[in-house]
């Protein structure tokens, strides 16, 4: 039976499941092929950098759902996802994963508005007179 990992990733407010199994370096995303979820370079590269770092890049097979946030969060959320998949598959690989940062779960959000506040920090124009 082929053998299937699972891993969730998480940064900002975008939620990135990630199913891994062996296959020849196909990577999904919601559906579509990577080029197109993402045209632009620097997510997919910041996607792919957990598999080049543990040269594991066409050895398996990605199909990734990601919900939420914008294009750079999702793609955060989908590496944090990868290396996560990715120490389940190989526990050997933790000291890597975990040198490079990609384990760590990036926990800055978006901080909410305050009352009597224009923002979160920001306040309304203040008078003298």
């Amino acid at each position: 039976m082929e053998e299937i990992f699972y891993g969730t990733g998480k940064r900002k407010t975008s939620i990135a499941k990630v199913w891994m199994r062996v296959g020849d370096g196909k990577i999904t995303v919601n559906k579509k092929a990577l080029n197109e979820y993402f045209p632009n370079d620097n997510p997919r590269m910041l996607i792919k950098s957990p598999l080049s770092l543990t040269n594991t890049l066409s050895r398996y097979d990605l199909n990734i759902s990601v919900t939420g946030g914008g294009i750079i969060g999702q793609a955060a959320a989908i590496k944090h996802g990868i290396a996560k998949t990715l120490l389940q598959s190989d526990p050997n690989l933790r000291l890597s994963l975990k040198r490079a940062g990609f384990l760590t779960r990036d926990s800055r959000i978006k901080e909410r508005k305050m009352y009597g506040r224009k923002g979160a920090r920001k306040r309304f124009q203040f008078s003298k007179r």
